[in-house]
């Protein structure tokens, strides 16, 4: 093939990789203990287009940015759309009454929808 035929095929790939776009929080569930101990269950949607572009990762953060926990999404979902994981354990400070999950992709990193969420916990007996 020459290389003019293998510029072309690399541009076509590249073009609909960045076609899925950023990966965007459509919800988030938080269900915690009154030690402050949460479940995470986080909803992301993301055009999966297979191992060169996907949605990879999302984060728990603090509203002003410290990171929580992180959940690794191990391998596209290009076949479940839109992709729901939980994160067990998660410590989460008593002084915060709300949390902010963003998502990764493999290629735009983080930058589409983020939900902030307000926490409800358990009153202590």
């Amino acid at each position: 093939m020459s290389d003019k035929y293998n510029y072309m095929l690399l541009l076509i790939g590249m073009s609909i990789s960045a076609y899925a776009g950023e990966a965007d929080v459509l919800s988030v569930k938080a269900d915690c203990t009154v030690d402050n101990i949460c479940m995470i269950s986080v909803t992301v949607r993301h055009a999966d287009t297979g191992w060169t572009h996907y949605a990879d990762a999302w984060e728990v953060l603090t509203p002003d940015g410290e990171l929580l926990a992180s959940r690794v999404l191990a391998h596209p979902h290009v076949n479940e759309r839109p992709v729901t994981r939980s994160l067990p354990r998660v410590p989460v400070p008593a002084d915060l009454d709300s949390v902010v999950v963003r998502a990764h992709d493999s290629v735009h990193g983080y930058g589409g929808r983020e939900v902030r969420l307000k926490l409800s916990r358990p009153l202590k007996q």
